[in-house]
């Protein structure tokens, strides 16, 4: 029989330079693939995510955007948000090439939803035939639902932190835009570095109170500028950017007045890891309502290939 080959290419997301953000494998046109084949390849990437295009009619990609499926080395997923970018940043690379004229966003169909990502560019980019790290693409996540609020003193055993490293002045809280992730407000640089823990036995935990993963904030203002950096540890190790717990992040901030509304906000992660990755979030607070999530950042392309099946 004559293999089926599937091409792919490999991003490095939230980063404008190689080598550095999460690393995201997408395969441009997964038609003909089974569940069982998508899931194979994911482990066979041994990234934390691997995307799949589908591809339909045209008329029907206009009006419900372009069908693209989520899977990490062991589940399907919702929603997560360094597939969503760099997916996005590649297929606005692809609809422009060669015509600047063409629409300069995105709309993803994913499990959760219909997912917009609008984009600006450094300069006029027609014909541009890979993601450069020079377009900035920021997607407006699911206005976030507001989960249970959790026991410092509960979460300071599981993460393996003294009960102090936790900031009394804000709830550690699960929050979802798509994902569920408990946002946990760590007081310094140097207690986040130190963080060590379980990932099964911290999703043992928060599975009894609706979260999947625990997403470590250390917010600092200074000379009034919001800073922030992020640490998310889970089962494939340790991630380099969570674009989908940013997001959750974002709402969090907002809503207990770390951040002001609409105020851009800079989340540095992967630092531990030596992949640094930036993560641009912000959201609009209205009250106590909270909307109009918005995560961004850049891609670069690092390696394009084919699969033979």
């Amino acid at each position: 029989m004559t293999p089926r080959t599937y091409e792919f290419l490999q991003l490095d997301v939230f980063a404008r330079n190689p080598l550095e953000g999460n690393p995201l494998a997408v395969f441009a046109d997964a038609r003909g693939l089974s569940d069982s084949e998508m899931q194979a390849l994911a482990r066979e990437m041994n990234l934390s995510e691997t995307t799949f295009i589908l591809p339909r009619d045209a008329a029907i990609e206009a009006r419900e955007g372009k069908k693209v499926r989520i899977f990490t080395v062991a589940e399907e997923l919702p929603f997560a948000g360094h597939p969503t970018l760099g997916t996005a940043l590649y297929l606005r690379t692809l609809q422009r090439a060669g015509d600047s004229e063409k629409p300069n966003d995105v709309v993803l169909d994913l499990r959760v939803g219909k997912i917009p990502v609008q984009f600006t560019p450094e300069s006029k980019d027609a014909g541009r035939e890979r993601v450069d790290g020079k377009v900035f693409g920021e997607m407006r996540q699911r206005d976030p639902e507001f989960g249970s609020t959790l026991s410092r003193e509960e979460v300071a055993s599981v993460i393996g932190v003294g009960v102090d490293e936790i900031a009394s002045e804000w709830p550690v809280q699960v929050i979802s835009t798509g994902l569920p992730f408990a946002i946990v407000p760590i007081r310094s640089l140097r207690a986040l570095a130190n963080v060590r823990y379980n990932a099964a036995q911290a999703a043992e935990f928060l599975e009894r109170f609706g979260g999947r993963f625990f997403y470590l904030l250390c917010p600092e203002r200074r000379q009034g500028q919001l800073e922030a950096e992020a640490r998310m540890i889970f089962y494939g190790g340790e991630d380099p950017a969570t674009g989908s717990a940013a997001g959750c992040a974002a709402s969090w901030m907002v809503r207990y007045g770390v951040a002001k509304s609409d105020e851009q906000v800079v989340i540095q992660q992967g630092v531990v890891i030596h992949r640094p990755s930036e993560i641009y979030v912000q959201a609009t607070r209205a009250g106590n309502e909270v909307t109009d999530v918005r995560v961004g950042g850049y891609a670069v392309e690092i390696i394009r290939g084919s699969v033979a099946l």
